[in-house]
């Protein structure tokens, strides 16, 4: 999968068309299909970037606009089933033909069409997404309180430890063991805590991909509050 970003990035620098046109921002959207059209919006938008690493880590307490959210807004829910002694809620089978996604986004924010990342990616080895109302992603700036629903592939059914590393003033850490199927799981997550939520799971011993998930507090509407500025 990194090697499928790599050249999706390496060709969007070149001019190389991987994507079939996907990038070019002139082509006229109103034709396109709209999952497509979803993926050069997000394209246009680029990942929000925090200083979680900068040697003053004050700012994720302060509240943020709402513009942060705004590209998000299909991950969340601000009232989201709960989950009770764990890190996820325990993972169901999840039937993909039934809600299939038009798009899946990485975290630099280079998106494919569903169906073609099937194709470039034919051997599926343990993934993470975070479901949104049409598209997957693997990053997501949310308010706190509210709650996402993760999808996750593994080859095989058995039991994955999970793990969720939080990161504030100090870093912590979280480890649950869940029993997954095989194929398309689908759980609950909340962002109930500030701070960035990196997540990920193993199962027969293979590590999937992380996921990250940047959690602030809501500035209110019209409020005079000094917010984080993105840069």
């Amino acid at each position: 999968m990194t090697a499928l970003v790599a050249c999706l990035m390496i060709g969007i620098a070149y001019g190389t068309d991987y994507l079939q046109g996907g990038y070019v921002r002139s082509h006229d959207r109103s034709m396109m299909d709209p999952g497509i059209a979803g993926m050069l919006r997000w394209l246009d938008t680029p990942v929000s970037n925090f200083p979680w690493y900068s040697s003053d880590l004050t700012f994720y307490k302060n509240p943020v606009a709402d513009t942060a959210f705004s590209p998000y807004q299909q991950y969340y829910a601000r009232t989201g089933a709960p989950v009770v002694g764990g890190i996820i809620s325990n993972p169901t089978k999840f039937d993909i033909t039934q809600k299939t996604p038009s798009s899946v986004f990485y975290g630099a924010g280079v998106g494919l069409p569903f169906t073609q990342y099937e194709s470039v990616v034919p051997s599926k080895t343990n993934d993470l997404w975070i479901q949104g109302a049409t598209n997957w992603t693997q990053y997501v700036v949310s308010p706190v309180g509210t709650g996402l629903q993760l999808i996750a592939y593994a080859p095989i059914e058995g039991p994955a430890g999970f793990y969720e590393t939080i990161q504030t003033d100090i870093t912590s850490s979280k480890y649950n063991t869940y029993q997954f199927n095989q194929g398309y799981n689908t759980m609950n997550f909340n962002a109930d805590q500030v701070g960035r939520h990196m997540l990920y799971f193993v199962v027969d011993n293979q590590p999937s991909n992380v996921v990250v998930v940047d959690v602030f507090a809501q500035a209110p509407a019209g409020s005079t509050t000094p917010a984080h500025a993105i840069s």
